[in-house]
C-alpha cells in the first residue's frame, strides 16, 4: 500500500493494492476502529464541508477507510448522501491533484510516487481523446459530453462551446474539472453496495449517527415539480403500467408512489391518479401513500435506489443518464436541472388548463 494510493484510493492500483495484500474487510471493520473512525469521518465531512477531510497519518488507515466508508453510504442509501460523498471525494482529489499536477502538466508519466496528467488520463480512458493544442488543451465531443454533465453553468453546455472537428477546447483549470467529475462517476458507481448483515450489524452506531446527522441538515432537495417526461425510464414505465391498469406488485407500487410523494404530489393527486387502475382500491391507496409520506408511520420514505429497483427487476429501458446516476431522484433532478425553464410544463397545472 503506497502513500499515492491513500491519496487517491478510486485509482484501479489502489484496488489491486488492497486485493493484493489480501484484506478482509469485515475484520477491519471488526477489529480497527481507527480504519472505522476514519471512514466515519469521511462521510460526515461529505455532508457537513463537501469533502472528506485530512488524510490520515498512516497509510493503511486512509486507504482502507475509503471502502469503508462505501459500505457506510450504502447503509444508508440515501441518493443525497450518496451524491454529496461522491461529489466530496472529487472534490478532495481535484484539490490534491491539481496542486500535485501544479509542477508539470504535461502528457506523460512519472516514474515516482507522484501523479502525472497522462495518469489520470489513462485512468479514465481519456489519453486518446486528449491532445495538448497551443491554447491548452482539447478533448473528443463524446468524452466532453460524459464528463462535462456534472458541471454547473451555463458555459459548460456545448452549445455555448467552441466545437472543430470533433473537439471542445479547454482551458487546464477546465481539464481538471472534467477529471472532478470522471473522478466522482468512479465514486458513484455501484453505491449502494450490496452489504453482508453480520457487516452491518458492525456499523449499526456508524449507520445511525450518519442518518441523524444527514436528517439534521435537511439535505434533500425540495421538488415540487411533476414533468412525467422527464421521469427516469423505471418511473415512466410504472407509471404507464398504472394507467394502462396494469397490476403492479408491491415492491413497484411502493417505488412508483414513494417517488410521486418525493416530487411534491400530494395524497389525493396520486389517489386520483391511480384512479384508472381497478387493482388500486381508493382506501388501500390512500392508506399507503400517508404510510410513505410518514403522516400515518414514524418514517418518510425514500424512493428505491437503482440497485434495489435491478434486484426486484423494475429497472427498465435505462438510457445514457442511468449509466451515471445510482437513484432515480437523482436521475430526475439531473434532468430538470438540464431543461430549459419554458419546457418545464407541470403535468397538474397541463390539467387545469
Amino acid at each position: 500500500m503506497q502513500p499515492l494510493h491513500a491519496r487517491y484510493p478510486f485509482l484501479q492500483s489502489a484496488r489491486e493494492a488492497v486485493e493484493a495484500a489480501d484484506v478482509d474487510l469485515a475484520a477491519v471493520i471488526a477489529e480497527e476502529p481507527t480504519v472505522v473512525e476514519r471512514a466515519t469521518e469521511r462521510v460526515e465531512r461529505a455532508l457537513t464541508a463537501g469533502d472528506v477531510g485530512d488524510p490520515h497519518r498512516r497509510t493503511r488507515v486512509e486507504l482502507l477507510s475509503y471502502p469503508v466508508a462505501r459500505v457506510l453510504v450504502s447503509l444508508v442509501d440515501e441518493h443525497v448522501l450518496t451524491r454529496k460523498y461522491a461529489r466530496a471525494e472529487a472534490a478532495t482529489a481535484h484539490d490534491r491533484f491539481r496542486a500535485e499536477l501544479s509542477t508539470t502538466t504535461e502528457l506523460k508519466s512519472v516514474d515516482s510516487d507522484g501523479l502525472a496528467l497522462a495518469d489520470l488520463l489513462a485512468e479514465f480512458d481519456l489519453a486518446a481523446t486528449v491532445r495538448e493544442t497551443d491554447e491548452g488543451y482539447s478533448v473528443g465531443v463524446g468524452a466532453y459530453l460524459r464528463h462535462a454533465a456534472d458541471q454547473w453553468g451555463d458555459e459548460w453546455r456545448l452549445v455555448n462551446r467552441e466545437l472543430t472537428d470533433g473537439e471542445v477546447p479547454l482551458t487546464e483549470d477546465e481539464l481538471l474539472s472534467l477529471l472532478r467529475g470522471a473522478v466522482r462517476s468512479r465514486v458513484e458507481s455501484g453505491l449502494p453496495l450490496r452489504v453482508p448483515d453480520g457487516v452491518a450489524d458492525l456499523l449499526d452506531d456508524e449507520v445511525a449517527a450518519i442518518r441523524e446527522r444527514l436528517a439534521d441538515l435537511e439535505l434533500t432537495r425540495d421538488i415540487d415539480t411533476v414533468v412525467p417526461e422527464r421521469f427516469p425510464p423505471c418511473m415512466k414505465h410504472l407509471l404507464d403500467q398504472v394507467q394502462k391498469g396494469k397490476h403492479l406488485e408491491h415492491h413497484s407500487r411502493f417505488a412508483i408512489a414513494s417517488f410521486l410523494t418525493s416530487i411534491g404530489m400530494t395524497t389525493d393527486e396520486i389517489v386520483d391518479l391511480f384512479g384508472v387502475n381497478p387493482g388500486f382500491g381508493e382506501e388501500m391507496t390512500r392508506y399507503q401513500v400517508d404510510h410513505i409520506r410518514g403522516d400515518t408511520s414514524p418514517t418518510e420514505y425514500s424512493p428505491p435506489s437503482c440497485a434495489t429497483m435491478q434486484s426486484y427487476g423494475d429497472c427498465v429501458n435505462m438510457d445514457d443518464r442511468c449509466e451515471t446516476i445510482s437513484h432515480p431522484m437523482a436521475y430526475y433532478e439531473d434532468a430538470l436541472d438540464e431543461a430549459e425553464e419554458d419546457d418545464l410544463v407541470d403535468w397538474r397545472e397541463a390539467r387545469t388548463e
